[in-house]
């Protein structure tokens, strides 16, 4: 146990994730660990059925399990109905707090007319623009950059090399991580004669309480309304959100998604990696695209959206890639041949009459 690790009680815990304690409250837990790599003194944790034989061999002092599994091991534990939520809120108490003091380093620039509150903490090289507003408890990492007019609502934490373009608003409790970039311009552009005409993005980019950007994501500012991103989002590494897109409440996007302008993506919805979606279309609340599937129309409904292959022997993908190919000449041949046999069906019945 590393010495200057904090051990909670179990009991203690078990409050703090919201699950049942069953066996010896008193045993103390200083960090989370794998089932396989657990060592006295922490705490595993078993959400997939398929390691329950690693569950018997242990070395933890104690587990999070579901209930189905509670009779598997003699250990202590927590029982939770989501064991890996109850991993989660565990996981957050045992990291700590790495509060960083208040105050702005000596090479932070800060326009006087930014309002600032005196609890937030800003690093070095950081700039905050005219007009710009930290809440309570906001942390800028080194070189972040925040805009003119920009907002950062109380307890939010920005990580390096953030960009916030001017009238950014994120809300409270926001994690953004390096490099991200909030409130560049949309891709907007007219063609004429062959050339392109830039068209001004007018609107801002507008972020909810509780929401989680990650490295170098980046989210376009809308081009007349707004960019709207609901509250308790969750983003990715390397996502792209671009102009008038709405992301509603409780949304999971993983890394690597591409999302075209004004689209409109419903609450509670789970967007797998890779996954590119178009532009002016709309998803239905709680609707999972999974991972490198690419929407091209609207999605009404909730369920699960799949546009790929499974994976496939290259030399047989080859061979299916080229009957998909040919799927309309075949199903023009079908239709020609039931034509056929339709015509010829008609004649044996007036025959038989």
């Amino acid at each position: 146990m590393p010495h200057d690790a904090r051990a909670y009680r179990l009991d203690e815990l078990a409050r703090l994730a919201r699950a049942t304690l069953v066996g010896d409250g008193a045993t103390l837990i200083a960090r989370v660990a794998t089932l396989d790599n657990a060592a006295p003194g922490t705490i595993a944790f078993l959400a997939n059925p398929r390691y329950r034989p690693q569950l018997r061999e242990t070395r933890a002092s104690a587990v999070i399990v579901a209930p189905d599994a509670a009779e598997l091991t003699p250990l202590p534990k927590l029982v939770s109905p989501n064991p890996y939520a109850a991993y989660a809120r565990v996981a957050r108490v045992l990291a700590g707090d790495d509060a960083v003091p208040p105050g702005a380093h000596p090479t932070a620039i800060i326009d006087p007319s930014a309002d600032v509150a005196a609890s937030a903490a800003i690093g070095a090289f950081a700039t905050v623009g005219a007009g710009a507003a930290l809440g309570e408890g906001v942390i800028l990492g080194a070189r972040v950059s925040i805009g003119a007019g920009a907002s950062i609502g109380e307890h939010s934490r920005i990580h390096p090399n953030v960009v916030v373009y001017p009238r950014s608003v994120i809300g409270a409790r926001a994690i953004v991580h390096a490099g991200a970039v909030i409130g560049a311009d949309g891709f907007g552009m007219a063609e004429e004669d062959g050339r392109w005409i830039k068209i001004p993005q007018m609107g801002r980019v507008v972020i909810g309480a509780d929401v989680e950007i990650g490295a170098n994501t980046t989210i376009d500012r809308g081009a007349i309304d707004d960019t709207v991103i609901g509250d308790d989002v969750k983003i990715d590494n390397q996502v792209q959100i671009g102009h008038n897109c709405v992301i509603g409440d409780h949304t999971a996007i993983a890394g690597c998604v591409g999302i075209a302008g004004s689209a409109h993506i419903g609450r509670s919805c789970q967007i797998g990696g890779a996954a590119m979606i178009a532009g002016h279309l709309s998803i239905a609340d709680g609707a999972i695209i999974s991972g490198g599937t690419f929407v091209f129309h609207s999605i009404d409904a909730p369920g699960v959206y799949t546009s790929l292959f499974p994976t496939l022997p290259h030399a047989q993908w080859k061979h299916v890639a080229l009957h998909t190919r040919n799927l309309r000449e075949l199903a023009d041949r079908v239709r020609a041949l039931e034509r056929k046999l339709r015509i010829r069906a008609a004649g044996e019945d007036r025959d038989s009459h």
